[in-house]
C-alpha cells in the first residue's frame, strides 16, 4: 500500500512539474483558422524582428563568452603570475550580479543624462552624445557578456586543470614554442568545455527579460509577455514559446553532448601523468598582460557596477524607503525560502524515487523534470496561464484563477518548475558518493523504504541539501519575469522593485533593493570558490 501511494505521488509530482510545458504542446491543438491568421500577421510583422535581434544577441553573446572565458581560465591555469591566486575566485564574482542590475547600473552611468557624458561636455566644452546609446543590442551583448562568461570560465577551468599542465609540459619537453602549446595543446582541450559553457550562456540569454526589456529590445522572450499581456493573444503567446522551447531544447541538447565530449576528452587524458608539472611562470610584460586580461572582466562585470549602483544610494541616502524595503525584503525572503525547501524536498523525493528504482522510465521522469531549468520563465507563464483559460473558458465560475494569479499558488508552481531541477543536480551529486553498498547493507539490517531514506541516505545528504536549497533560494531571488507576472497582490518583490524602480528613472531608490540582490548572490559564488579550492 505504501509503495502504491509512493508511486503515485511520484507520477503526480512529475505530471505537475511538466504540465507547462505539455500545455505549451496542446496548444498546437487549438490550430484553427482564427489562430493561423494570427501566426502568418506575426511573421509578416514582428516574427522577423524577433528572429534577428535574438540571433544578432546570441551571436554577440556567444563569441563574447568563449573569447572572455577560455583566456582568463587559460592564463589562471596554465600561467602563474602576481595575483593569480585571487584572481581564481575573483572571476566568479560576475555570477552574483543580475543582469538587469547590471544594466540598469550602466544605463545610470553611461546614459546621455549621466555623469559621464555630463562631465565630459562641461569639461571639454563639446556638445551632443558623446558616447554610443547603450540602451541597444550591442550594449546588451556588452551586459550578458561580462555577466554570463563565468559558466565558460569555469568549465573551461576544470578541463584544462585536470590535464593542462601535464600535456603543456610533455609538449615543452618535446620542442614546442609557448604560441604552439596553447594553440595546438590548450585550446583543443578546452573546446567541449567552452562549448558547454556557451550553450549555457545563450540559454540565459534567452531566457532574460529584464534586460531586454529595460533596453527596449524585441526578443522572443519580450514578445511572449507583449504578446500576452498587451496585446492579449494566448494563442501568439503560446506559439512563440514553442519556438523558444524548441531553441532551447536544441541548445541544451549541445551542452550534453558538449559535456559528454569533456568528460571523454578527459579519459583519453595522461594517466598519471607528471606530478611536477607546473603552469608557466610569466614576468614583466607578459605578466602584467596577464593581469589585466583577468582583471578586465572582473572590473566590467562586477566592480563598475556595484559602485555605479552605490552612487545614486549615497546620494539618495535619505529618501531611500526603508519601510517599503523591509516589506519588499520579507516578501522575497518568504517566497524564495518556501520555494527552496519544497524544490529541495521534491529533489529528495525525485532522486530517492531513482535510486530504488533506477530503470528506464523512472530515470526519463526524472530527466524530463530536469529540463525545467532550461525552460525561459516566460514560457513558464504562459504555460502556467494557458490551461488556466480553458478551465476559464468551460468553467467560467471556476475558482482556478483566483489561487493561480492571485494567490502564492501560482508563482510557487512556477518556481518549482524552473528550479527544482537545480536543487535535483545538487541532491544527486550528494547520492553519486553514497556507495550502493550503504544501500544493500542496511536492507540486511531491516531498513527499507521511507526508513533507508531516513536513516541511511539523509544524514550523508545535509551538505547536497542544504547546497540545494541554497541556490534555490538565491534563483527565486533573482527571477524576474516570473515574478513580475505571477505575484500575489500587493507582494512585490526586491526583483520586481528594482526592475519597475529603474524603469521609472529612480535609480536612487533602485539601488538599495539592487545591491541587497547582489549581496545575496554572492552566497553560492562563494560556496563554489570553496568547493574549487578543496579539489
Amino acid at each position: 500500500m505504501l509503495r502504491r501511494l509512493f508511486l503515485a505521488l511520484f507520477i503526480l509530482l512529475v505530471l505537475a512539474l511538466t504540465l507547462p510545458l505539455l500545455a505549451l504542446g496542446a496548444s498546437w491543438l487549438q490550430f484553427d483558422a482564427a489562430a493561423r491568421d494570427v501566426l502568418l500577421h506575426m511573421a509578416q510583422t514582428v516574427l522577423p524582428g524577433y528572429v534577428l535581434t535574438t540571433f544578432l544577441l546570441c551571436l554577440a553573446v556567444a563569441l563574447g563568452v568563449a573569447l572572455v572565458g577560455i583566456v582568463t581560465a587559460s592564463a589562471v591555469t596554465l600561467f602563474d603570475f602576481p595575483g593569480r591566486r585571487v584572481f581564481e575566485w575573483a572571476l566568479l564574482l560576475p555570477l552574483a550580479m543580475p543582469a538587469y542590475v547590471v544594466a540598469f547600473a550602466y544605463t545610470d552611468f553611461l546614459q546621455f543624462g549621466g555623469p559621464l557624458q555630463v562631465w565630459l561636455r562641461e569639461t571639454f566644452e563639446l556638445r551632443g552624445r558623446l558616447l554610443p546609446e547603450i540602451r541597444s543590442t550591442p550594449g546588451a551583448a556588452w551586459v550578458f557578456i561580462f555577466t554570463l562568461y563565468p559558466y565558460v570560465y569555469l568549465l573551461a577551468r576544470t578541463a584544462l586543470a585536470e590535464r593542462g599542465a601535464q600535456l603543456m609540459e610533455a609538449a615543452r619537453l618535446l620542442g614546442a614554442p609557448l604560441r604552439r602549446r596553447i594553440v595546438e595543446v590548450a585550446l583543443p582541450l578546452a573546446r567541449p568545455a567552452v562549448a558547454a559553457g556557451v550553450a549555457l550562456a545563450l540559454m540565459e540569454t534567452l531566457a532574460d527579460y529584464g534586460v531586454s526589456s529595460y533596453f527596449g529590445i524585441h526578443t522572443f522572450s519580450t514578445g511572449i509577455l507583449k504578446a500576452w499581456l498587451v496585446m492579449d493573444m494566448p494563442t501568439a503567446a503560446a506559439q512563440l514559446s514553442t519556438m523558444l522551447l524548441v531553441t532551447v531544447a536544441l541548445l541544451l541538447w549541445l551542452e550534453q553532448r558538449a559535456q559528454a565530449r569533456m568528460r571523454f576528452a578527459a579519459a583519453r587524458g595522461l594517466h598519471g601523468g607528471s606530478a611536477d608539472a607546473q603552469p608557466v611562470r610569466l614576468r614583466g610584460r607578459r605578466a602584467a598582460l596577464a593581469v589585466l586580461v583577468c582583471g578586465l572582466p572582473i572590473l566590467f562585470g562586477f566592480v563598475l557596477p556595484v559602485l555605479f549602483m552605490l552612487r545614486p544610494l549615497i546620494g539618495g541616502w535619505d529618501v531611500l524607503p526603508w519601510d517599503r524595503f523591509l516589506l519588499w525584503s520579507r516578501n522575497s525572503f518568504w517566497l524564495a525560502g518556501l520555494s527552496a525547501v519544497l524544490a529541495t524536498a521534491l529533489a529528495l523525493l525525485l532522486s530517492f524515487a531513482l535510486r530504488v528504482r533506477p530503470g528506464g522510465v523512472t530515470r526519463s521522469a526524472v530527466q524530463i523534470t530536469s529540463l525545467g531549468y532550461a525552460v525561459p520563465g516566460a514560457v513558464i507563464v504562459v504555460g502556467i496561464l494557458l490551461p488556466v483559460g480553458w478551465v476559464q473558458q468551460l468553467h467560467p465560475q471556476s475558482a482556478v484563477g483566483y489561487w493561480i494569479t492571485a494567490s502564492a499558488l501560482g508563482i510557487i508552481w512556477a518556481y518549482l518548475v524552473r528550479f527544482t531541477a537545480v536543487a535535483l543536480q545538487s541532491v544527486q551529486s550528494g547520492y553519486a558518493r553514497i556507495a550502493p553498498s550503504l544501500d544493500e547493507s542496511a536492507r540486511m539490517l531491516g531498513s527499507t523504504g521511507l526508513a533507508l531514506a531516513w536513516r541511511v541516505h539523509w544524514p550523508l545528504l545535509l551538505r547536497s541539501s542544504a547546497a540545494a536549497a541554497l541556490l534555490v533560494f538565491v534563483d527565486v531571488l533573482k527571477e524576474l519575469p516570473v515574478t513580475l507576472v505571477l505575484r500575489p497582490f500587493n507582494s512585490d518583490t526586491l526583483a520586481v522593485v528594482t526592475f519597475q524602480l529603474a524603469r521609472d528613472e529612480r535609480l536612487g531608490e533602485a539601488a538599495l533593493p539592487a545591491l541587497t540582490l547582489v549581496l545575496v548572490g554572492l552566497l553560492p559564488v562563494i560556496l563554489l570558490s570553496r568547493t574549487l579550492r578543496q579539489r
